[in-house]
């Protein structure tokens, strides 16, 4: 597939089903895309419906199934949006949150291999149903360690607000979980 340039192709990406309950359309929103007027499309859609696929069906289908609905807060980004979000970051403007693009390739951007020449994929989500049942501080551990204990993940980077994880799938998964959120810091 080619990258989307018109409202009909990117009318078909969004349509195309990465799993049972997620399609691709639920992983282009971003308020970064959308406050700037940029398109949030891959350049690679192929790459990013093949890593998307797996972050869904391996890893966002079974959290879903065992915790409740997922809410996306940020999945796929483009390296244009991603960047402009690096850039608003280190300038120090709040709700940017990107790393650079090197290091998220294979990450939020989808359509890039990493450094080491490998694919991945990245989604921020929040459990609403989660976040209601287990408020108190640490309480994100519940669901790190049940993740740790039941799926093959890349990564895991937990927030404070509403326990909100970034969720990485990743070909050769480092099965390493970080936290924003006390206690802050490696967990192991």
């Amino acid at each position: 597939m080619r990258k989307p340039t018109s409202v009909s192709t990117l009318d078909t990406l969004g349509r195309v089903r990465l799993s049972k309950h997620f399609f691709m359309r639920d992983m282009l929103h971003s308020e970064i895309a959308q406050i700037h007027g940029l398109a949030n499309t891959p350049d690679d859609p192929d790459l990013a419906i093949e890593t998307g696929t797996r972050l869904c069906e391996d890893l966002l289908e079974p959290i879903q199934e065992r915790w409740g609905r997922i809410t996306i807060r940020s999945a796929y980004r483009s390296c244009e949006v991603n960047a402009l979000g690096n850039r608003m970051q280190a300038e120090g403007k709040a709700g940017y949150n990107c790393a650079s693009n090197e290091s998220n390739y294979a990450g939020h951007i989808w359509d890039r291999l990493d450094a080491n020449g490998h694919k991945g994929a990245m989604a921020c989500i929040v459990i609403p149903a989660f976040a209601d049942a287990h408020p108190n501080e640490g309480d994100w551990q519940i669901l790190a360690r049940w993740i740790r204990d039941n799926l093959e993940f890349g990564q895991l980077y937990f927030y404070p607000k509403l326990w909100a994880v970034n969720v990485g799938w990743h070909e050769k998964p480092e099965r390493r979980v970080d936290s924003y959120a006390a206690p802050k810091g490696r967990w192991v």
